[in-house]
């Protein structure tokens, strides 16, 4: 009778298990490898001059500040508290509040997960940035992540958003391939960048890309096949003619790179996968900041020196543009595991 109870149980178990991989299958997003966005048009004006800012940052959901450690980066915490990510929220709407570049990309932003509360940061940012333009491309839209089985994630719709001045005339989501296996690939992201254009005279558009590449991958050859999809966009627009800029959350440390200067007092721990140095032909620039790291290990909660650092976010820009600056805003990772970048430009 026990053996026959156990095996019930078991049985049981199997079955809704089984279940549960078949609903997920089922309600499994899976967006077409190019949609066309639609963009929140707030302010009507076209791009200006030739000088241009850009600021990238991985916000981390208002949920990675310098007091968390995170389960996936083999740390033990699944989100914060109510006070403490409502906190580190406030802190990233007040830095915006205080820099003023023609264009933010943003990563992880959360639309509705329970990691965050459920709050839709794609609108708590849009009211921070009354003056600007906004799209958003959802690559996280999963209906129950079951890990941490203590404490699981649980739902969790979240994506990336570029946020321009000039009202771009078109917006389109690319999708990176899909390069982890069933079943794993139903609980993951659903990686891509957002392209927004904009007219710049001439019969020349300014193409800027917002991306935010695979993490937590070793395999550099699995790497390639995402950057194969953005390189081929890149080199056709320049092709065109047009001026390109890429800037985001890469998951990829840029060719050759090395710190400097003490790194600030950071600690450089090197990621296994790179950029390959023949990635893009003669003339294109990497534009990265070797003086602050950009990112950091989510092991432990942040202590500056003690903890492993790199630098994943960065641009690259084309040819007929010049890179005027480029700077880490070194913000110790106080309320992001990220630090922002920033970007000055001129089309050429």
């Amino acid at each position: 009778m026990i053996f026959s109870i156990l095996g019930g149980i078991i049985l049981a178990v199997i079955l809704l298990f089984g279940l549960f991989l078949l609903y997920i299958n089922f309600t499994d997003y899976l967006p077409e490898p190019i949609e066309e966005l639609q963009v929140v048009h707030r302010n009507p004006q076209y791009l200006e001059g030739k000088s241009i800012s850009l600021m990238s940052w991985n916000i981390g959901y208002a949920g990675l500040g310098q007091e968390m450690d995170f389960f996936y980066d083999g740390g033990k915490m699944v989100r914060g508290s109510k006070e403490l990510t409502d906190q580190y929220q406030q802190q990233v709407l007040d830095y915006l509040k205080s820099r003023d570049p023609d264009f933010w990309l943003f990563q992880e932003v959360d639309f509705k997960a329970k990691r965050s509360y459920n709050q839709n940061q794609a609108v708590i940012l849009a009211e921070a940035l009354p003056g600007f333009n906004h799209v958003k491309a959802i690559n996280y839209d999963v209906p129950f992540v079951p890990v941490p089985i203590s404490e699981p994630m649980g739902r969790v719709l979240s994506g990336i958003m570029t946020f321009s001045k000039a009202s771009p005339r078109l917006s389109r989501r690319y999708g990176f391939p899909m390069i982890a296996g069933w079943p794993d690939r139903m609980f993951l992201l659903d990686r891509c960048f957002i392209e927004t254009r904009y007219t710049v005279g001439e019969g020349k558009e300014l193409v800027v890309i917002n991306t935010h590449n695979s993490a937590f991958v070793s395999d550099q050859l699995l790497m390639d096949k995402e950057l194969e999809v953005i390189q081929a966009k890149m080199l056709r627009e320049y092709e065109l003619g047009n001026y390109v800029i890429v800037g985001g959350d890469w998951n990829l440390n840029p060719p050759d790179f090395k710190p400097e200067n003490d790194y600030n007092g950071h600690i450089y721990d090197e990621p296994v996968v790179k950029i390959p140095g023949n990635f893009l032909p003669d003339g294109w620039n990497y534009a990265f900041d070797p003086n602050a790291p950009t990112n950091r290990n989510l092991d432990k909660a942040y202590i500056k020196g003690v903890i492993g650092s790199k630098t994943i976010d960065y641009f690259i820009v084309s040819p007929n543009i010049s890179i005027q600056s480029i700077k880490v805003e070194d913000l110790n990772f106080a309320y992001s595991d990220h630090n922002p970048v920033r970007l000055d430009v001129i089309l050429n």
